[in-house]
C-alpha cells in the first residue's frame, strides 16, 4: 500500500491481511469497517488509522450544532464525529461532512460486532432513564379509539420500515431543499470569490515553485489554495447543488413514496416516514391525542415548539433532525 494505515492502540495487524482487510473494508465517508479492524480518518487522509477490532471498547456518534438547528428560520447546522474508545481510556474522534455517514457506519458495527457498545457511556445511561421515564408516560389503558388509532399508525411504520431507501432519499431530499432555499445569495458570491482566490494562491504558488522561489511561500500559498478551495466549494451552485435539481429531487422522491403507499395510508406522502409514524404512536400512548389527526397535529406542535432555544437529549435530536425538515418543506400543511 502506498500509505499503510498507521496503527492506534496496542495490537497489531500483520501488513498483508491489514492490507487485504483495508481494500475490503465497508466505506463510510472517511472511515471504514473491516473484518480485522476500524479505519480512520486524519485531518487530511481517508482511513489513515487503524484499530483492530479486539482493542475496540465503544463507538459512538458526538454531534456539534450551530445556533438556529431547530428554528423554523435557519438550516440545520450540525459537526458530526465519530468517536472510537479503545484499549484503557484512549479515545480518536473522526470528523464528518454527513452525519448519515456516521448512522450507517454504527449501523453496521452494530449488525456485525454486536458485543462493540455503540452509544457512550452516559448516551447508554440516558436511554435507560428516557425508557424509564416514557414508560411512566404511557397510559396503562387507553380508548378504544386511541386504541384503533395506534394499531394503524403501528402498521404504517412497520410498511414504511420496509422501504428504508425510499423513506431516506425522502428526508435527505427535504433537508436539502431546507438547506438550499435558506441559503443567503450572497454567500454564493462570497463562495465564489473564496474559490477565484485558492484558485490564484494555487497559480501563484506553482509560478513560485517553479521559479525558485522560497519553499516555505509556496507551500504555503497551496496550503491557502487548498483551504479556500475546500471552504467554498461545497457552497457553489452545481449541476446537483442549485435550486432547480434540489427541488426536482424532492418533487421525485415525493412522486415515488406517493406511488407505493396505499390508498389508505393514514399520512400523507410528505410525511411519511417511520420516525413520524413512532412518534405519533407515543403521543396516542401518552394521552395527547385520540384520533391519527390529532396525533399528526400535536407532532407538529412539537415540532414548532423546538426552537434553537431548546436543549434536547441525542435520542431526540436524531428523530428530530431527520423529520423535522419534512415538515418545514411543507410549511406545517
Amino acid at each position: 500500500m502506498m500509505f499503510a494505515p498507521v496503527r492506534l492502540g496496542e495490537t497489531s495487524i500483520e501488513a498483508s491481511e491489514l492490507a487485504a482487510d483495508k481494500k475490503s473494508c465497508k466505506r463510510f465517508g472517511p472511515c471504514g469497517v473491516g473484518e480485522k479492524a476500524l479505519y480512520l480518518n486524519s485531518f487530511l487522509i481517508d482511513r489513515r488509522y487503524y484499530v483492530a477490532l479486539s482493542s475496540v471498547r465503544r463507538v459512538f456518534k458526538r454531534v456539534a450544532m450551530s445556533q438556529g438547528g431547530f428554528s423554523g428560520k435557519g438550516a440545520f447546522g450540525s459537526i458530526p464525529y465519530l468517536v472510537v474508545q479503545y484499549d484503557d481510556g484512549k479515545e480518536k474522534q473522526c470528523t464528518f461532512k454527513r452525519e448519515e455517514d456516521v448512522d450507517e457506519m454504527l449501523a453496521c458495527i452494530s449488525a456485525a460486532y454486536p458485543e462493540i457498545p455503540t452509544l457512550s457511556a452516559g448516551g447508554e445511561q440516558r436511554l435507560e432513564k428516557k425508557a424509564k421515564e416514557e414508560a411512566a408516560r404511557y397510559l396503562d389503558e387507553l380508548t378504544p379509539q386511541a386504541q384503533s388509532a395506534r394499531e394503524t399508525i403501528e402498521k404504517a411504520e412497520t410498511f414504511l420500515e420496509g422501504y428504508p431507501e425510499m423513506t431516506k432519499r425522502l428526508a435527505a431530499t427535504a433537508k436539502a431543499k431546507r438547506i438550499n432555499e435558506h441559503t443567503n445569495p450572497a454567500y454564493r458570491w462570497v463562495a465564489l470569490a473564496i474559490v477565484l482566490a485558492g484558485a490564484a494562491s494555487l497559480i501563484y504558488g506553482i509560478i513560485s515553485w517553479r521559479s525558485g522561489g522560497d519553499f516555505g511561500v509556496y507551500f504555503a500559498l497551496f496550503g491557502f489554495a487548498a483551504v479556500f478551495f475546500f471552504s467554498g466549494a461545497h457552497v457553489l451552485p452545481t449541476a446537483k447543488n442549485n435550486r432547480h435539481s434540489v427541488e426536482r429531487a424532492w418533487t421525485q422522491a415525493l412522486e415515488a413514496m406517493e406511488n407505493v403507499l396505499p390508498k389508505d395510508f393514514p399520512l400523507p406522502a410528505r410525511y411519511a416516514h417511520p420516525i413520524v409514524a413512532k412518534r405519533m404512536v407515543r403521543i396516542l400512548r401518552e394521552g395527547r391525542a385520540q384520533s391519527v389527526e390529532e396525533a399528526l397535529d400535536v407532532l407538529k406542535s412539537d415540532l414548532k415548539a423546538l426552537t434553537a432555544d431548546v436543549q434536547v437529549e441525542q435520542e431526540e435530536y436524531d428523530e428530530v433532525v431527520v423529520i423535522k425538515p419534512l415538515f418545514l418543506v411543507s410549511d406545517y400543511q
